[in-house]
């Protein structure tokens, strides 16, 4: 594993000498736009695997995504093998159909410290949450970003994300009340305290997500990448690009189901991506949106 090679991954080709803000904020626009968020292992066949060189092999060597466990604990070690002041926290994430935060603490996060403020860098989530640049964590403040207008807000120790999108331009009318969209303008991402954690506080999790009929990620194949001005999807069949701000206030969100033997083409052409193994894509309805 070295730095050298991921960064070929990543197309990143900026200094490394300085742990500010600025490099930090473009290694991880770098991570975002070449690496997915996906969970397609679980749908060809593949067990997800939490061994930082398994992820460093499939995330560089094979170029292929992977999940908040995977991609964050990637940038993790690449940002402390630049001397940056890292650590990871853990997340519940919230279900908007349930309209409740997760019993289960399953979304990983890196928080970095740059001189002396704190910033929680998360390259994990995909769709239209992931955020663009690190956060500064601080309750309260409007973070404007290119998806939208993130806060973080604390009570008793608790931090709570939540996005302000704009509002959605969808041509494809017979998609317009797709369970894919995301009906409100203000929607709650994840909540999360500062308590140091580590990979193996993911372990059960890691197995419980890919093999549990209840978890989201058994019941959708997913893969997301951000784009230079949105972000695309494939979620099951169905193929999102999103245009964020394409006029003012709006967003163009562009839907087109694919035929079976679309899938892989369009992996390959607009994920960068090349499984060795058979996808079998899934979506049932609920639990997911962008």
């Amino acid at each position: 594993m070295n730095l050298e090679e991921y960064f070929a991954r990543t197309g990143y080709k900026g200094s490394t000498e300085k742990q500010d803000l600025e490099t930090l904020t473009d290694i991880f626009q770098h991570h975002i736009r070449a690496v997915p968020f996906e969970n397609l292992s679980i749908h060809c066949g593949e067990k997800i695997t939490l061994e930082l060189e398994h992820v460093y092999n499939k995330i560089v060597r094979r170029k292929r995504g992977g999940w908040c466990m995977e991609n964050n604990q990637l940038l993790g070690w690449v940002l402390k093998r630049l001397g940056y002041d890292t650590s990871f926290l853990g997340a519940y994430v919230f279900n908007p159909h349930q309209n409740a935060y997760a019993t289960l603490m399953t979304h990983l996060v890196v928080k970095v410290v740059v001189d002396g403020k704190a910033y929680i860098v998360d390259g994990g989530f995909g769709v239209s949450y992931q955020m663009w640049q690190p956060m500064e964590l601080v309750s309260g403040k409007d973070q404007p970003q290119a998806p939208g207008v993130f806060r973080f807000t604390e009570k008793n120790g608790v931090w709570y994300l939540e996005k302000m999108r704009r509002k959605q331009y969808i041509p494809n009318q017979s998609f317009s009340n797709s369970d894919l969209l995301e009906k409100k303008e203000c929607r709650k991402v994840y909540m999360f305290s500062l308590e140091p954690r580590t990979v193996e506080d993911f372990r059960f999790q890691c197995t419980y997500l890919q093999t549990s009929p209840d978890s989201l990620f058994t019941k959708k194949s997913i893969c997301t990448l951000q784009t230079t001005d949105g972000f695309r999807a494939l979620i099951g069949w169905t193929l999102t690009e999103t245009r964020y701000n394409y006029k003012e206030n709006m967003d163009l969100v562009e839907f087109v189901t694919l035929e079976d033997e679309e899938v892989e083409k369009t992996l390959k052409e607009k994920f960068n991506i090349t499984l060795e193994r058979k996808l079998v894509p899934i979506n049932v309805k609920g639990s997911y949106t962008i």
